[in-house]
């Protein structure tokens, strides 16, 4: 009898710590990734390279790399300092780690469409290219259902106590990444 009270015990104990975990974790200081939009736009990168190679569209693909060479440039950049800033030495593996897996879960939706995988991502090339500009392409890539191997969020931790007044310097708060 006394162990089932433990067990019990133990379960409203996890059950407490997950429920106000998940509040605590909803309600801190965590915001979207300031990599978010660059993320974005490297999944829908990916999304219409899938396409292109699988709907014989590499053409369209030019088109669209042209176009959105400075942008796409740039959201490398910031993917390449999130990656840096995040993982430190192992920032090239986790990053090519995310770019293959991300190419990996489109290709695999795309296989499990079948022949409709075409019909139905073909159409974003044309809409694509009549956008007028980079921040047209960043809400663009936002609104789209892009398919992500995982979800990358930067978390400030809250500022530590006050110290004496022997220590003159001033820190920014640390940050945590989650990943999910």
């Amino acid at each position: 009898m006394s162990m089932s009270i433990w067990r019990a015990g133990a379960a409203a104990l996890a059950l407490t710590g997950l429920v106000n975990g998940g509040q605590a974790l909803a309600a801190g200081p965590c915001s979207p990734s300031p990599a978010h939009e660059a993320f974005d736009v490297q999944g829908l990168k990916s999304e219409l390279m899938v396409t292109a190679l699988s709907c014989n569209a590499q053409e369209k693909y030019n088109s669209f790399v042209i176009k959105f060479r400075n942008k796409l440039t740039n959201e490398e950049h910031v993917l390449n300092t999130y990656f840096r800033t995040t993982y430190g030495r192992n920032a090239q593996r986790q990053h090519d780690d995310y770019i293959t897996q991300l190419a990996n879960v489109q290709s695999e939706r795309g296989l499990h469409s079948g022949t409709a995988f075409c019909q139905q991502r073909i159409s974003m090339f044309d809409e694509v290219l009549v956008l007028d500009s980079a921040s047209d392409l960043s809400s663009y890539a936002q609104a789209k259902d892009i398919l992500q191997p995982a979800s990358y969020l930067t978390c400030t931790a809250p500022n530590r106590p006050a110290r004496p007044a022997a220590s003159t310097t001033t820190r920014a708060p640390a940050r945590r990444t989650v990943r999910s």
